[in-house]
């Protein structure tokens, strides 16, 4: 239906256009017509006065037509001297009009009904002479109504045409528009992998099947993220879970008591892990743009004995809740695979202010040093646990993230500055 009323304005604004073209030119062309014949009536009337004039001459002191002149005038044309009509039989319809033109002794041109009256003085010596003409105007009224006739016409043939091409042309080019739609909605059912690929554009719905082509594949993009986020976070909140089942299931088995340190340790895993998530979602909400990352850093570190080389006086263009919730993770693997000491130290660079995280372990073999960030892998001695989701989390912030193989434990974390992104 959205389709057909589409399609419905369209020619409907192309009949309309049309019509206005139409009548415009209907209307020029009768005022040029009429000028036109009104022209050759009177050029018509100009040359029966002068051919009436060339036949006038004095004789014997008398104004008299000259012998062999064109009697065929004698009904429409009329001569006058001294006030008195010499020649030519004037009907009785139009008499007063012509006796007026002959006594006013100038050139003029006047109609009676559907004709034209026209006086043309004579010039010759010692008499008052003027020629009248009539011109009958009835063809030139009749050519003028079959031309306006078939301007309308035509004007009307031309206005249908263009209500026909522009629903054939405009229909044409929806089915495109309408194709297109079906398919999507089978492949939502079917084969939501599939795209228009409607090849080359040749036209404004060929650019709009390939635009849509390309958010189709983002879309498709962004749910195969939210799945691999899923799945990152799942993987997160399963790893504590299955630690204190292992442990309640030991102590179940042994009838031993459960160790709390061991609850703490994994309580306080997951729930490192559920505050990075939501740090992260209220980060988005809130839409903070700068923060003090020294104050950042302590509150990531929270009280734990790590060693903390941030200077002051540095801003960085993110939320500090996004900071702390991108190095809390790190930090906890840190501390985790250490053997004895963790540092937090940050340098400010061109493209932004970076914090190293530092553990003496055993480090990330060179090897996987570029996975060590998806979900499930592990590196050294167990490294990258929950650092798929601090990628993630830090790449929706433009924040970026890499670990680095020197023998030891360290992930380098670049934080853009406001002076960065100025």
């Amino acid at each position: 239906m959205g389709v057909t009323g589409f399609r419905g304005r369209v020619v409907a604004l192309a009949v309309l256009i049309a019509t206005a073209v139409v009548a415009v030119l209907v209307v020029v062309s009768h005022v040029l017509l009429s000028q036109v014949i009104d022209a050759d009536a009177n050029t018509l009337a100009h040359s029966r006065a002068e051919a009436v004039a060339a036949n006038v001459t004095v004789r014997k002191g008398h104004v008299a037509l000259i012998e062999g002149g064109n009697e065929a005038l004698d009904t429409v044309a009329w001569v006058y001297a001294d006030g008195h009509l010499v020649d030519g039989l004037v009907p009785g319809g139009v008499r007063d009009r012509v006796e007026a033109l002959a006594d006013s002794g100038r050139s003029q041109s006047t109609t009676v009904g559907n004709y034209l009256l026209h006086a043309q003085p004579i010039p010759l010596e010692g008499h008052h002479v003027v020629a009248v003409v009539r011109v009958d105007l009835t063809p030139y009224e009749t050519s003028e109504q079959r031309s306006l006739a078939m301007s309308l016409i035509l004007g009307g043939i031309s206005i249908l045409l263009a209500g026909v091409v522009a629903r054939i042309v405009v229909g044409r080019a929806l089915r495109v528009v309408h194709e297109m739609a079906a398919l999507a909605d089978d492949w939502g059912h079917h084969e939501p992998g599939r795209r228009f690929d409607l090849g080359v554009p040749r036209d404004e719905f060929g650019e709009l099947g390939r635009t849509l082509d390309r958010l189709l594949d983002r879309v498709d993009n962004a749910l195969a993220d939210e799945r691999r986020l899923t799945d990152e976070i799942a993987h997160e909140l399963r790893t504590p879970l299955t630690a204190l089942r292992g442990e309640a299931q030991l102590a179940q088995l042994s009838g031993h008591q459960v160790a709390p340190e061991a609850v703490l340790t994994e309580v306080d895993r997951l729930n490192t892990a559920i505050t990075t998530i939501l740090g992260a979602a209220r980060t988005r909400i809130d839409g903070g743009t700068r923060c003090d990352l020294r104050a950042a850093a302590r509150q990531a570190i929270a009280g734990r004995s790590i060693e903390l080389a941030v200077p002051a006086d540095v801003d960085v263009a993110v939320a500090g809740e996004l900071v702390v919730a991108v190095l809390s993770p790190l930090l906890e693997n840190a501390l985790r695979h250490a053997n004895s000491r963790v540092r937090v130290t940050a340098r400010v660079e061109p493209q932004g202010a970076v914090i190293d995280v530092l553990d003496d372990g055993p480090g990330f073999d060179p090897a996987e040093v570029d996975r060590v960030f998806e979900a499930g892998v592990t590196s050294g001695d167990g490294h990258g646990l929950g650092l798929a989701v601090v990628k993630r989390l830090a790449a929706s912030a433009g924040v970026a993230v890499r670990a680095v193989a020197d023998g030891h434990g360290r992930v380098e974390v670049t934080f853009p500055t406001p002076e960065a992104i100025a």
